[in-house]
């Protein structure tokens, strides 16, 4: 019995219990400060809503809302609704990658033709002209590393052929992952950094083939469920739908619906009929879920006793592989493997500590670990210009803290 009740312990989510600030050696009322102030960027019209999550030492310290999932419906935000959280799911798929090389089923040295034949003998671009480019061979093949640093030199996001992949998601992953293949590359493996949205793709697509199944269906079977995350998804079951919040973008100085001109098509058409997993932006979550995924990064690979990624791992990701190159999205950071690192003191203006990780995403969000601080930090709002709202949730966090 004592045992039957040990491991349902162990399934709990970290969510599950209230917050706890003093627990986790922070500040209430500085923690209040948080949904005050997003609600006043709500009241300003300049977001919708937001839901934020603070949790330290692995205690949810603060989980609130602000404004609305629909403006126009005057539905409100709930701790539960659900977002697209686009470029976050980028370290996902990676930990994808990291727990194949665990069971040495690929190396992160492993030229991307050794897995996938249709990226044999790519070209380079070597010089271009008005209406010409100069192609050579690349000094070596793109690894997977590369891709996971973003610094193959593959194309920066789908080519003209595939214009409308990101808003129709009407290929599938390998017909995609196909076409990307035979684009010459931007220039010398390892030598520059730039985004790459076909690139994480590309890994998404690797997983397939090396494990054997849809890559849905990996993150699901591998991360998801181990983790307790019920409520992500890359596409939407019906019953999920009325908790899915809705894309906003200003316009004329008034927050309107973004419409289906955005990646993945206008939100509240759910991405029907869509075939494309998107292993660069697919994922669908919500605030508790990712605490959970951050949770067990924080922890080294580790979730309520059972060991989902080994510690290497972690730090392997998490280290900055970018070096003196420029990189990254925010002021002082470089990139690991999939993750946005902070480098230098110019990264910390927002409280955040050198060595913290995180990624965000194309319609606002946010997730992050300080593990200097033992902070994780979750920020969601549905609306790419909310950049002010998102270090405000940062610093306001980092102040929080008291012990």
């Amino acid at each position: 019995m004592r045992r039957r009740l040990l491991l349902l312990w162990l399934a709990i989510p970290l969510i599950a219990a209230p917050p706890d600030p003093a627990k986790a050696g922070m500040d209430a009322a500085r923690l209040a400060n948080i949904p005050a102030r997003m609600k006043a960027f709500v009241d300003r019209g300049e977001i919708a809503g937001t839901v934020t999550l603070v949790a330290r030492h692995g205690v949810i310290a603060s989980h609130e809302v602000a404004g609305f999932q629909d403006v126009e419906a005057k539905k409100p935000m709930r701790p539960d609704t659900i977002f697209q959280v686009m470029s976050m799911t980028k370290p996902f798929t990676a930990t994808g990658i990291m727990m194949l090389a665990e069971e040495g089923k690929l190396g992160l040295n492993d030229p991307v033709e050794k897995h996938l034949p249709e990226f044999r003998g790519q070209w380079m671009i070597d010089s271009r002209g008005e209406q010409t480019r100069g192609l050579k061979r690349p000094s070596r093949p793109i690894t997977i590393r590369d891709l996971m640093s973003h610094t193959s030199g593959l194309i920066p996001n789908p080519p003209p052929g595939l214009s409308e992949l990101y808003t129709k998601m009407d290929r599938t992953l390998a017909e995609a992952v196909s076409v990307f293949s035979q684009h010459p590359l931007e220039f010398e493996p390892g030598t520059k950094w730039q985004y790459s949205n076909p690139g994480i793709a590309t890994l998404g697509r690797i997983i397939e083939v090396v494990s054997d199944q849809p890559f849905e269906r990996f993150l699901e079977e591998r991360i998801f469920k181990p983790l307790g995350m019920k409520d992500s998804f890359l596409f939407p079951p019906e019953d999920k739908k009325d908790r899915i919040a809705a894309v906003y973008r200003i316009d004329n100085g008034k927050l309107v619906k973004a419409g289906g001109t955005i990646l993945g098509g206008d939100a509240l058409h759910y991405r029907k009929g869509a075939k494309y997993s998107a292993p660069e932006f697919g994922l669908y979550s919500t605030a508790a879920d990712l605490a959970s995924f951050y949770e067990l990064m924080r922890a080294g690979g580790t979730w309520q006793g059972r060991s989902l990624l080994s510690r290497a791992s972690v730090d392997v990701m998490t280290s900055l592989h970018t070096g003196d190159l420029k990189a990254g999205h925010m002021p002082g950071t470089g990139f690991g493997l999939a993750w946005e690192v902070v480098k230098e003191p110019l990264g910390t203006l927002n409280m955040l500590s050198v060595g913290t990780f995180g990624h965000g995403g194309a319609f606002g969000t946010h997730g992050y670990i300080d593990k200097a601080k033992d902070l994780v930090g979750v920020f969601l709002v549905q609306h790419s210009g909310a950049t002010a709202a998102k270090y405000a949730f940062m610093t306001m966090a980092g102040a929080a803290i008291t012990d």
